[in-house]
Formats: C-alpha cells, sequence, structure tokens
C-alpha cells in the first residue's frame, strides 16, 4: 500500500502541468457529478443538478481540446470556453450554497476548487495572450 502511494506520488510529479490541471479539471466534474445525483429530488433540484453537470463536466473536455489546438489564437479561444463554463459553474454552486441542503462543506470545497480553476485558466489565457503579442 505504501509503495503503492509513494509511486503514485512520482508519477504525479512526472506528469506535465497541463496534465496535473486536466487531471483536476476531470477531478472537480467527477465531484460535480456526484453532488448532483443529490440534488434530483425536486424538479429545482433536477434543473440545477442537469445545469451544473452541463457546465462542470464540459470544463475538462474544452480544456482537453485546448490542448490540443491548432495555433495559438484556437488555443486562447478554446480556454475561453473552460473559463466560461467555469464561471457559469461558480453561478449554480452559489446558488446552492443560498438553499442550503446541508452539504455546505462539500460546497465550500468545490467552490473554492472552482474558484483555483479558473485563475489558473485566467492565467494560462493571460499568458498565452502575452505570447502571441511578443515579436517573433
Amino acid at each position: 500500500m505504501i509503495r503503492e502511494l509513494l509511486h503514485r506520488g512520482v508519477m504525479e510529479r512526472e506528469k506535465s502541468l497541463s496534465d496535473q490541471l486536466e487531471e483536476r479539471l476531470i477531478e472537480f466534474a467527477a465531484g460535480i457529478v456526484m453532488l448532483s445525483a443529490d440534488l434530483t429530488g425536486t424538479p429545482a433540484g433536477k434543473h440545477i443538478a442537469m445545469q451544473i453537470l452541463r457546465s462542470a463536466t464540459a470544463a475538462p473536455s474544452n480544456y482537453a481540446e485546448a490542448r490540443g489546438a491548432e495555433s495559438r489564437a484556437d488555443f486562447i479561444h478554446k480556454l475561453g470556453i473552460v473559463q466560461k463554463e467555469l464561471n457559469e459553474t461558480s453561478v449554480w454552486l452559489r446558488i446552492l450554497k443560498r438553499i442550503s441542503l446541508g452539504k455546505e462543506d462539500l460546497l465550500v470545497g468545490i467552490y473554492q476548487e472552482n474558484v483555483e480553476l479558473a485563475r489558473i485558466i485566467t492565467k494560462s489565457i493571460m499568458t498565452a495572450k502575452k505570447r502571441s503579442e511578443a515579436p517573433k
């Protein structure tokens, strides 16, 4: 067990930053999938579950698309889509926090990860834009 954990730690360090970010986005989406399973008991809950599922699961798939971008402009555009999906997810999470489902600790953690991921994507967009404006 310990050997497996140490090996996993080494493997994580060997992954590129973009691999690590993609994994975080996938983990985030998986957390939203689990959260949304508990929301479907009412029409409002079902609506929110479907909306947050769509936006949260779109972020990692669009990030994967950005990683395969055909140009820097395409990369920036696709990262912008990831940013929009994370922004929408943030709104749904804030709505859920306000209607108090008795899962405040879980929501706070998921919301904080959403904020951190959005900041990383914003910084990536800014860096990519600077690089495209730099003299060649």
